[in-house]
């Protein structure tokens, strides 16, 4: 997990996000987290690394977090 976190804005449809929110509190998670989620599942399909911000400096790989 992520021990800094930065705030990305995303404009969409007001009926799309109260679907995505009913269906986000329909199984118990929160917005943020399957956003969270989205990323890095789009990143690692596209072979893309990253180091979470925070994390000690070692390498992350596209094929999971630790």
């Amino acid at each position: 997990m992520e021990l800094k976190t930065a705030r990305l804005t995303v404009l969409i449809d007001p009926a799309k996000k109260k679907a995505f929110e009913q269906l986000c509190a329909q199984q118990d998670v929160t917005p943020s987290q399957v956003v969270r989620q989205l990323i890095r599942d789009y990143l690692r399909r596209h072979g893309v690394t990253w180091q979470p911000s925070g994390m000690p400096d070692v390498a992350s790989t596209a094929d999971g977090e630790r």
